[in-house]
């Protein structure tokens, strides 16, 4: 086995002081708020220092009317729809943090292939409906943004779900 010479020792020290410091160097920005989400697993946000991750959204699920008794919810209309609920929801939530949609500075969006569309995603029917809420007149900010075709969402009917990070 070959020692590690004196510069190699003084490398790792130095990563591993890094390493070990970066929690106390952040400070307050450090500071961590988790918001429940209701009767879920997981947090629905959470708050980072002055940035805020919002988990995914599916747009708001229903049971119609006429379902029968213990039906579960499902989601429905096509992309465009979807988007428009999804990005709605997404503005209620920051607001409720205090916050608007020209502070979102990233975004995924997951879209599920449209069986109205032989199971491709419907990216025009998802950017039409984001348009309406950012680069907008009224909302110029855009925020930086992946966009994947998944092969399913969590409910039955979902064809977008998005998720975002915002800053103040």
């Amino acid at each position: 086995m070959n020692p590690m010479t004196s510069a190699r020792r003084a490398q790792t020290f130095a990563a591993v002081l890094l390493v070990a410091l970066t929690p106390l160097a952040m400070g307050a920005e450090g500071t961590i708020k988790r918001n429940a989400s209701p009767g879920g697993l997981f947090s629905s946000s959470i708050w980072v220092g002055s940035t805020l991750y919002v988990s995914g959204m599916l747009a708001t699920p229903t049971v119609p009317a006429n379902a029968p008794a213990g039906s579960k919810p499902s989601v429905e209309g096509d992309t465009h729809a979807q988007t428009l609920s999804v990005l709605t929801n997404i503005q209620k939530t920051l607001r409720e943090q205090g916050l608007d949609m020209g502070d979102v500075i990233q975004m995924r969006v997951y879209l599920a292939g449209d069986p109205n569309l032989g199971g491709k995603m419907d990216f025009a029917g998802m950017n039409s409906a984001y348009s309406q809420f950012f680069g907008s007149k009224e909302q110029p900010n855009k925020p930086v943004r992946a966009t994947v075709q998944v092969a399913a969402l969590a409910l039955p009917g979902a064809l977008v779900e998005i998720e975002v990070v915002a800053a103040k």
